[in-house]
């Protein structure tokens, strides 16, 4: 587990973490872990090393290191909106570098979490093997952002009122793509469910209607169908 830098043509550098699955049976598949709006922090690099623990090698970029946090958020946020911006091509570019280690089969996924969610998805028909949302906004262009994409799993908590319907409407447009895909919505759980890291001071008037926090047996859950999609998708049968 360590800190690296990946340098993004016509970007500069990014700085990211890598967590290498322990395994010694040969070249194994990635995983490109995305970070909530809160950064690349000890809650994203935990669920990078569960990446690794199962079975694969996971990188996590860090989308808000080229300027102040705010700047950064800012702009990010407008790219998630627009769909195009540095930081696809950065997630583009940590794809691409995951791919080509030795170590690695050349099959990546990607997992997002939050705001990361939402560029998993965005990120389904960019190159990746399979996506993992868990409680990601949906685009605003939903139908066409599905159209070609990785297989997909996701995961949402009913009591989360931002995103009240997201699972559902989800649902649909993969069903209507053709899109493989395992979308599942937990009564008992808000948003953040899988992450352990605690709200900010200064956000917490602005996220009383997620019902955020982890929640242990939806994250179990939630974890078990990952790593089923992911093994499904990433490691095919000859």
């Amino acid at each position: 587990m360590t800190d690296i830098v990946i340098e993004v043509p016509g970007v500069g550098s990014l700085p990211a973490y890598l967590a290498e699955t322990p395994t010694t049976d040969g070249p194994q598949p990635g995983v490109v872990v995305v970070h909530e709006a809160f950064g690349l922090n000890d809650d994203i690099r935990r669920i990078a090393d569960e990446f690794a623990a199962r079975g694969f090698h996971a990188v996590a970029p860090d989308l808000l290191s080229y300027a102040g946090k705010l700047r950064c958020l800012v702009s990010v946020t407008r790219a998630m909106s627009a769909g195009e911006g540095r930081p696809l091509r950065e997630l583009e570019a940590a794809r691409h570098w995951l791919g080509e280690r030795d170590d690695c089969t050349g099959q990546v996924g990607i997992a997002g979490f939050c705001m990361g969610g939402a560029f998993a998805l965005l990120m389904a028909n960019r190159g990746f093997g399979a996506s993992s949302v868990n409680y990601g906004r949906l685009p605003k262009r939903l139908d066409q952002a599905v159209q070609g994409a990785c297989p997909v799993v996701a995961s949402y908590g009913a009591t989360d009122g931002s995103l009240r319907g997201a699972a559902a409407r989800l649902t649909a447009a993969l069903e209507g793509a053709a899109v493989t895909h395992d979308v599942k919505e937990y009564a008992d759980a808000g948003h953040s469910f899988m992450n352990r890291s605690s709200v900010p001071g200064w956000m917490k008037p602005m996220v009383g209607s997620l019902n955020a926090g982890f929640v242990d047996t939806a994250a179990a859950d939630s974890w078990n169908r990952i790593q089923h999609a992911f093994d499904t998708a990433l490691r095919p049968v000859d």
